[in-house]
């Protein structure tokens, strides 16, 4: 059988995906009635309406742990392995990521989940690489953050390879591994390996996705800022001979009309947002994890309810293509979406939005 390259290296010179649709909320830290409570059947729906409508990726969040607040905001998730094999079998074209924290999951494990999903879909899988960073989930596993998580993370990305290699059964002896006649079949469709990605902010994380990642999601707090994010990804991947795609993430509020979108923005990420979740959040994150400029936090309370602190896209269809060819004029190759509700919100966003993506050349199919 012919395979397909994976929708990530497809024609579209802009590339988007879903976020977070396997968590209670998504990206959302609100109380609005419609918020997405990632039931499974929606989460299909979903999955099918970018399916069809030829997005890229669908990408989860791992979550164990929520933020509190009158929802308990993400404490109802799905495990990303099983979640992806499910959706395997749903949909015919677009990617499907698993998001993995590196110290709950071993490599060995990871690699013959990942083959698994890959043979289901057909060369469709990825794999998405994240240290983290919340103590309050890992001392659920009994598990400190150790200060060398990346030295971890790197020696889990060998593990994978050499699950994928041809020279089995091999031992593995690292400062977190240490591995006796280790074997694993079958290896992935897709080779050497299935696609990955990392979302880093700071030098360690960048450093480990130049080394080890096809793409890096990054964030910015206005679209201008982008650009120096990309150069330096850009400059740390050519040091180790490699290229390294770039992506962001953004959460959308798409209407008729611009006001109709700004008041709605305003709804749910100010007037009814789940403050006390929103104040977990943000003081986590700060404390914790090194995904945004500092200022950030000061600034864009509303953006981490809106969103998690991603950038975002409100308006009319126009606008948001406008905002998005900024975003590809900066050097980013492509963004995770997220909405308050995506199955109520998918269809409008992938009638109206992507023809004009198509007329304004950031998609050719």
């Amino acid at each position: 059988m012919m395979l397909k390259p994976h929708p990530l290296k497809g024609p579209n010179r802009f590339k988007i995906g879903v976020f977070s649709a396997n968590a209670d909320g998504g990206l959302a830290i609100t109380d609005v009635p419609e918020r997405w409570r990632a039931r499974w059947d929606d989460v299909v729906t979903a999955a099918q309406i970018a399916d069809r409508a030829g997005m890229e990726f669908f990408l989860p969040i791992a979550r164990w742990r929520g933020f509190g607040g009158k929802n308990r905001v993400r404490e109802h998730s799905f495990e990303t392995f099983t979640f992806a094999a499910g959706l395997a079998s749903a949909t015919q074209q677009i990617g499907l990521f698993m998001t993995v924290h590196v110290p709950i999951v071993h490599p060995v494990y990871a690699a013959k989940a990942l083959a698994t999903v890959d043979h289901i879909s057909g060369g469709r899988a990825g794999l998405n690489i994240v240290c983290g960073w919340n103590p309050d989930e890992f001392a659920m596993f009994g598990i400190q953050l150790a200060g060398d998580a990346y030295v971890q993370a790197a020696e889990w990305v060998d593990v994978i390879a050499q699950c994928y290699g041809t020279n089995q059964p091999f031992d593995f002896k690292g400062k977190f591994y240490d591995l006796k006649q280790v074997v694993s079949r079958p290896t992935s469709v897709q080779v050497p390996r299935p696609v990955t990605m990392n979302a880093a902010f700071g030098p360690p994380g960048r450093d480990f996705a130049a080394r080890n990642c096809d793409y890096l999601f990054s964030t910015f707090s206005e679209i201008a800022d982008g650009r120096q994010h990309v150069e330096d990804m850009r400059e740390r991947a050519a040091a180790v001979g490699r290229n390294v795609g770039v992506y962001t993430v953004c959460h959308v509020v798409c209407r008729e009309t611009q006001k109709e979108a700004e008041e709605y923005y305003t709804r749910y990420a100010v007037t009814e947002a789940d403050h006390a979740a929103v104040d977990y959040h943000m003081a986590s994150k700060k404390e914790f994890a090194n995904s945004h400029d500092g200022d950030a936090f000061n600034r864009y309370r509303k953006r981490f309810a809106g969103g998690a602190g991603s950038y975002p896209l409100v308006g009319t269809p126009e606008k948001i293509v406008d905002e998005m060819l900024k975003i590809s004029r900066e050097g980013y190759a492509g963004s995770a979406l997220t909405f308050v509700n995506y199955s109520y919100e998918l269809p409008f966003f992938c009638d109206r939005v992507l023809p004009l993506m198509k007329q304004a050349g950031l998609r050719v199919q």
